[in-house]
């Protein structure tokens, strides 16, 4: 049975001791956060919790940090006696691995990575990115979060694009619907018939494009007949600039 310690579950934390509390079942786990209402979710979810981060620490083999990138400083501090021999990932993200060699230095500990997943980990379905600060523990890292979605093991450099396209890209994506509904309801949908449609749409494409293995333009050439619906929508898109209003979001 691994033992997992989730230091600080806000959003982003909490998604992922939910999900694997769901579905990583060789994982027991502990999750602590700044303040006991906060613990009460997760308590009546049956997992394990604490207002002590460095118990919380000593007890596990795997340390998660789930705090603020202004708060992984102090944390470390407080728990650096807990972290020999064990492997610690931040969710943080921007804190240079630079920056994280150093807080980590003389801790003793075996591996440390930086890991984004998203907020989909909740139910099984994140993208995640992974890179190593320092040590090697590639294996563990991809089969824990592989529990909880897929997992992709990359360098520092690509770290900040698989951030922008897979963590902030979910509320990116949930934009888009939120237009799309909004145009629903402007031809006519009711509201819930509107969000209904488009979820399942985004979901139907997404399914169907991966279960085919095909480049999404493949997929939308399938949909425009010439001079049809679908080509003229698509090109009033671009032309009120849908691609580069993307990119430039990426990009940020």
């Amino acid at each position: 049975m691994q033992k997992i310690a989730i230091l600080g579950a806000g959003n982003m934390g909490g998604a992922v001791a939910i999900g694997l509390h769901r579905l990583a079942k060789d994982a027991s786990l502990t999750v602590t956060t700044a303040h006991a209402v906060t613990l009460e979710k997760y308590t009546a979810l049956g997992i394990h919790t604490s207002l002590d981060n460095v118990s919380a620490a000593q007890w596990a083999d795997v340390i998660i940090l789930g705090v603020k990138p202004w708060l992984v400083q102090p944390v470390l501090e407080k728990i650096k006696p807990a972290l020999a021999g064990k492997v610690l990932l931040s969710l943080a993200a921007g804190i240079p691995s630079t920056q994280m060699e150093q807080w980590l230095s003389g801790t003793g500990v075996r591996a440390a990575y930086t890991v984004i997943p998203n907020l989909a980990a909740e139910i099984g379905e994140s993208m995640t990115f992974a890179s190593a600060i320092s040590g090697k523990a590639d294996d563990l890292v991809k089969s824990l979060f592989d529990q909880v979605g897929k997992t992709l093991i990359v360098d520092e450099r690509r770290l900040k694009a698989g951030m922008m396209v897979a963590s902030c890209g979910t509320a990116f994506a949930l934009r888009y619907a939120r237009a799309a509904m909004e145009g629903g309801v402007q031809l006519g949908l009711y509201p819930r018939e509107a969000l209904e449609a488009v979820y399942q749409t985004m979901k139907g494409a997404v399914d169907l494009a991966e279960s085919r293995g095909t480049h999404p333009e493949a997929e939308i050439d399938r949909v425009t007949t010439p001079g049809g619906i679908t080509i003229r929508g698509l090109n009033a898109m671009e032309e009120a600039g849908f691609t580069a209003a993307v990119i430039a979001g990426l990009k940020v």
